[in-house]
């Protein structure tokens, strides 16, 4: 059965004609064409595809496109402004928060929700917020390094 999703996507109406049962993350790659939110696991283990919806961090490949009529989805895509990196974005580039890269932008969604929400968060907050996340390839040290930055950052008049 097929409906109309109306949402704001990465700060634009949209209207499509989706089927009641197609996945946010297949919506946002196969119909829109933003490629930047990833599939990892395809189970909600990952975070890979990690997106905003109504600034809080939803999985993408758990949640129902339908879920989002209405609503606000912000994805990776959504961070850069007039040509310049997000503070996220600057943290991760700046402080070598990225290896493969494969699981950033999952990292960086997540990251942003929690500047959203708490704008000086402690390492303890980052940690927790960031819990549904993993990387294969790091240690998680630059991560947590990156998102500090980031909210320095923030703190100074960057966008999260």
């Amino acid at each position: 059965m097929a409906r109309i999703l109306q949402l704001t996507l990465n700060g634009r109406a949209r209207s499509d004609a989706i089927s009641e049962n197609v996945l946010l993350l297949d919506y946002l790659r196969e119909i829109v064409g933003l490629t930047g939110t990833k599939t990892g696991c395809d189970g909600g283990e990952c975070g890979a595809c990690t997106v905003l919806v109504d600034d809080q961090p939803r999985l993408s490949c758990l949640t129902l496109a339908a879920l989002a009529d209405g609503r606000r989805v912000d994805t990776v895509e959504s961070l850069v402004s007039d040509g310049r990196l997000s503070a996220v974005q600057r943290g991760f580039h700046e402080k070598l928060g990225a290896q493969c890269g494969y699981c950033t932008p999952g990292f960086v969604m997540a990251s942003v929700g929690l500047l959203r929400r708490n704008p000086q968060p402690n390492e303890d907050e980052i940690r927790e917020a960031l819990g549904s996340n993993i990387c294969r390839c790091t240690g998680y040290v630059k991560i947590i390094e990156a998102v500090k930055y980031a909210a320095q950052l923030h703190a100074t008049g960057a966008s999260p």
